[in-house]
């Protein structure tokens, strides 16, 4: 779809964002309850981003968004595996958690005003930092997205993206066109086959679609980061206790990380004599009761899935296909962004 120019395109970007606000959902009952009768937790995820969320040959999910949805299983059911992950557009995955098709969305959502607001919708945290940007073909010499004047631009619909390529034409006072595609997958293969002279998407993301081109090696990264895009689990209005339950499952992932414990040590560190690890791994006090969880709660989390470090390290870290750095992603003792509550 080819928009007319930059400033009808923020129009109808607004208006399609804004849309689905009449479905929000409102008051939804018990989901906990909800999830447990069930047996299983309905996840929304991107149907094909390698690193976040990707299904095999065999159809088993990976990726640091399906790690969140496993990990709230475990800590839910004691068993990672009991999860329903539903693949979702970027058009269709606010729909379809205001419409209880799933419980929550762990699909690279960007924590915006709008969507907090007006949507019926609530973010959990935030279990990836990045920002956007724009990937051309190195034939044509570009060094930087300020020559991307009167440049046609391929981006996903329904996405941030759309409006943070809008605002940078706008704010640089350059002239260019967005063509927009139905999903990612589409709109990097449009990109690929020469229908535009840019693709943009999240910086990180960009690695990601890179190997998905004929020639991954012809095409380069410009160096600027356009937005700010806070990337986390969301869920409905409505329900405080799910709410809960979905924000300190991240959290745990993150605190375990800080306080030193993974996969391999979780059985040894609940023998701690540290309070924040005992508090944590259920030794001490009952902090899983708060959120109508077991008081080992955090300890079944860490020890099926992992904590966040282990679960970036595996999905795009250096051990990985992607080999990203942490950067934004590391640890707030670590020089980044990631900074957990405390369990007390």
């Amino acid at each position: 779809m080819r928009t007319a120019g930059i400033a009808s395109f923020v129009a109808l970007a607004v208006s399609a964002l804004l849309a689905p606000a009449a479905m929000a959902t409102g008051e939804r009952g018990d989901l906990l309850t909800q999830v447990r009768q069930r047996g299983t937790i309905r996840c929304g995820v991107a149907p094909s981003l390698p690193g976040f969320s990707m299904p095999d040959s065999r159809g088993d999910w990976t990726g640091l968004d399906v790690d969140l949805c496993r990990a709230l299983a475990a800590a839910i059911f004691d068993d990672p595996a009991r999860v329903t992950f539903v693949p979702l557009s970027s058009q269709d995955r606010f729909t379809a958690l205001q419409t209880g098709e799933v419980d929550l969305l762990s699909r690279s959502s960007t924590w915006s005003m709008t969507r907090d607001t007006v949507l019926g919708l609530r973010f959990a945290g935030i279990n990836f930092y990045g920002g956007e940007g724009f990937m051309v073909r190195k034939a044509l010499g570009i060094g930087s997205a300020l020559q991307l004047g009167g440049a046609t631009v391929c981006a996903e619909q329904g996405t941030t993206t759309e409006l943070n390529v809008a605002d940078f034409f706008r704010r640089h006072g350059l002239q260019g066109e967005i063509v927009t595609y139905r999903g990612g997958d589409e709109a990097v293969d449009a990109y690929g086959a020469g229908r535009c002279d840019a693709y943009a998407y999240d910086r990180a993301g960009l690695a990601i679609q890179r190997t998905k081109l004929a020639k991954p090696q012809e095409h380069v990264i410009l160096p600027e980061t356009i937005s700010k895009e806070p990337l986390g689990p969301v869920v409905g209005q409505g329900d405080e206790r799910w709410f809960g339950v979905v924000k300190w499952t991240l959290f745990a992932m993150l605190d375990a990380e800080e306080l030193g414990i993974g996969r391999g040590n979780a059985l040894a560190m609940r023998a701690s004599e540290n309070p924040e690890t005992r508090r944590l791994m259920g030794t001490e006090g009952d902090f899983g009761g708060a959120l109508g969880l077991s008081r080992d709660w955090a300890f079944r989390i860490v020890s099926h899935v992992g904590n966040y470090g282990e679960s970036f390290e595996n999905n795009l870290g250096k051990s990985s296909a992607l080999g990203l750095d942490r950067g934004l992603n590391a640890l707030w003792t670590k020089g980044g962004l990631h900074y957990a509550p405390p369990v007390r």
